[in-house]
């Protein structure tokens, strides 16, 4: 059996009630938590903390851990609430050029299942494999547990409203309904949105933004983009382009870009580039093996991968110096699979702006976690959209 959620309202809607969603903030970043350290957190009435409690006990939102056995204390007993991780997950798939990651991601933005496909080439294809793996992928991996909604997330230009894929230059992609085709296929309410601001979400939620909620997160693989939050906010732009920055030039590349133009960002630093330059260096023969190469000490690699860090780091610097914001989180493979070289990113930059330039939280888990944020994002901004789950066979 899977409980159906019904979609809920976009998180830019205004009027959206906010006590239950800030209880359950309270017990996402601090709890286990007494309802009247909730209180004084959160600035609701003990009143007020106690009805939107009752309603997330009831939604298996939250639960009341055992507390240790001690001396009796004075006045009401102090039960403290906690995220319940065991009753409900957010699906999702990533879609990549070399492949589907499908997850499970429980209610603290952790990787409960993961399992990749191979891609074939047209959105149709895809959205028919995804349409036909998804039940099978529930049903080895669910355990029972709940569906809170489907999340489709890839790179590039993604209008989250419309639930639709306006271009992924890399993918080839254009004008591809997500929304609409995977809603009528797997009858789960699906959130769409670009891999860059689902994993911002993650970011402001269960990672490194998650106390200030200002953020740049800059994502680098195969479609390089980024995303801006400001106040917990994150900024969209017109049918969600906000973030576009694949054609940033980067002093000295002389890459061909298809926009007619030499030297953009993303022809310059994507994995596809990447790879490129370690088959013809003879070094790997593909991004992986490179990156594998690299962690074994091989020095052609490790300076391959110096290279990219070093021309991401312009991109970082600009913005940086455009929007100063608390943190800037890095997502791409080399950082992920060896951090220590964030170094040679960051020594390319003012030493302010090298303080605030963190890897992605999530490591090799990244796309994972990004399938399934967009659901957790609504699911913590409006949690008692849940009141309306029905369940169907």
């Amino acid at each position: 059996m899977l409980t159906l959620v019904a979609p809920p309202p976009p998180l830019s809607a205004p009027g959206q009630p906010d006590g239950a969603a800030a209880v359950l903030r309270a017990a996402l970043t601090r709890g286990p938590l007494a309802r009247s350290a909730i209180s004084k957190v959160t600035g609701l009435s003990p009143a007020a903390v106690s009805r939107h409690a009752a309603d997330l006990l009831a939604m298996g939102l939250v639960y009341e851990p055992d507390t240790p056995d001690g001396p009796p204390r004075p006045g009401r007993p102090r039960i403290p609430l906690d995220v319940d991780t065991s009753r409900h997950v957010a699906a999702g798939v990533h879609i990549a050029i070399p492949q589907l990651t499908y997850s499970l991601t429980d209610l603290r933005g952790r990787v409960v299942a993961m399992e990749q496909a191979p891609r074939r080439e047209r959105p149709e294809q895809v959205l028919a494999d995804i349409a036909e793996q998804l039940p099978r992928f529930l049903a080895r991996r669910g355990r029972g547990r709940s569906v809170l909604g489907f999340g489709a997330v890839t790179g590039g230009w993604v209008d989250p409203e419309a639930g639709v894929l306006v271009e992924n230059a890399a993918l080839g992609w254009s004008d591809v309904p997500l929304r609409d085709r995977l809603q009528r296929a797997t009858r789960l309410p699906i959130h769409v949105e670009s891999h860059a601001r689902a994993l911002a979400r993650a970011e402001l939620l269960f990672g490194v933004a998650a106390e200030h909620g200002e953020l740049v997160h800059l994502f680098v693989g195969n479609v390089v983009d980024a995303a801006i939050a400001a106040g917990g906010t994150l900024l969209r732009g017109r049918q969600g382009g906000a973030g576009g920055i694949a054609h940033l030039p980067v002093p000295g590349s002389t890459v061909r870009c298809p926009c007619g133009r030499t030297g953009c960002l993303q022809v310059t630093v994507s994995d596809r580039a990447l790879g490129d330059a370690a088959r013809a260096a003879g070094v790997a023969a593909d991004l992986a093996g490179l990156v594998r190469a690299a962690a074994a000490g091989d020095a052609r690699a490790l300076e391959l991968c110096r290279g990219r860090l070093r021309a991401v780091a312009h991109a970082v610097g600009l913005l940086v110096d455009m929007i100063s914001p608390e943190t800037l989180v890095l997502t791409e493979a080399v950082t992920m699979y060896l951090p220590e070289l964030l170094g040679e990113l960051r020594a390319e930059l003012a030493a302010g702006a090298a303080a605030r330039v963190h890897a992605s939280s999530f490591g090799p888990h990244a796309l994972a976690v990004a399938a399934g944020a967009p659901v957790l994002a609504a699911v913590h901004h409006d949690p008692l959209a849940l009141r309306t789950a029905r369940t169907a066979g």
